[in-house]
């Protein structure tokens, strides 16, 4: 706790990087001295495990698809054509359909890494100092402000090839024929890639943030002596 508020003390009261080094140089640390570039190197690495551990697991099948916390369902609005199938003893159809989105985040996410390495290799001593005492996610906030404008357009086409790739457009003309078959409903036209690619945006940048908030609470999760030291100033 005494190391956790000198460093706060003299974040926010001092201006120049060399000053702080002179404060940071003296925090006692079971492994050593931690330097400007070792509080740098350990939020980049710390990003790295995210990006290694997390986000590599959903470019596989599967990967969105049986995942709960970045399952990619129907738009709310869409939410109606679900339930109307599965209603009508459809809903094998309804999941084709739900497959076929996941499917095509999932392969939009291999676009990922090379934006992600390159934006932690961009980490400065500045920004870690800001992101070590941040909340949670501020790690994954970074990095999204960073990525995020270029991941799009990274996976947009992607996804929408995807779509072609398994036949999405025949199975979503086929489905929301069915749909709009149903009497008394409104007729749906979907266009679900813009959708799409904002929902895989989000399942990237939540399951970083989960490894990122492991790392700051879990020391099981901190699975080298650089990460140990430098979240130690955290706790």
């Amino acid at each position: 706790m005494y190391k956790k508020f000198i460093l706060l003390v003299c974040i926010f009261n001092l201006t120049a990087c060399a000053e702080l080094q002179s404060v940071v140089d003296q925090l006692p640390q079971g492994g050593g001295v931690l330097s400007n570039a070792d509080i740098a190197a350990g939020l980049r690495q710390a990003l790295d495990q995210g990006i290694e551990q997390q986000v590599t697991k959903l470019t596989k099948p599967d990967g969105f698809y049986k995942n709960d916390l970045v399952k990619i369902l129907l738009p709310e609005e869409l939410q109606k054509v679900d339930k109307g199938l599965r209603d009508i003893g459809l809903g094998s159809l309804a999941d084709e359909g739900l497959k076929v989105l996941n499917r095509a985040a999932e392969d939009a996410v291999g676009e990922a890494t090379p934006i992600f390495v390159n934006a932690v290799k961009q980490i400065s001593f500045n920004d870690a100092k800001t992101i070590l005492l941040g909340q949670d996610d501020a790690a994954t906030q970074y990095l999204t402000a960073k990525t995020q404008t270029e991941l799009y357009n990274k996976f947009q086409p992607v996804i929408n090839n995807s779509f072609t790739k398994v036949g999405a457009d025949q199975i979503w003309s086929n489905l929301i024929t069915k749909y709009n078959a149903i009497p008394f409903t409104s007729d749906v036209n979907p266009d679900l890639t813009d959708y799409v690619t904002g929902e895989a945006l989000k399942g990237v940048y939540k399951m970083i943030a989960v490894e990122e908030k492991d790392i700051r609470t879990k020391l099981s999760s901190r699975g080298t002596d650089l990460l140990r030291r430098v979240f130690a100033l955290q706790d």
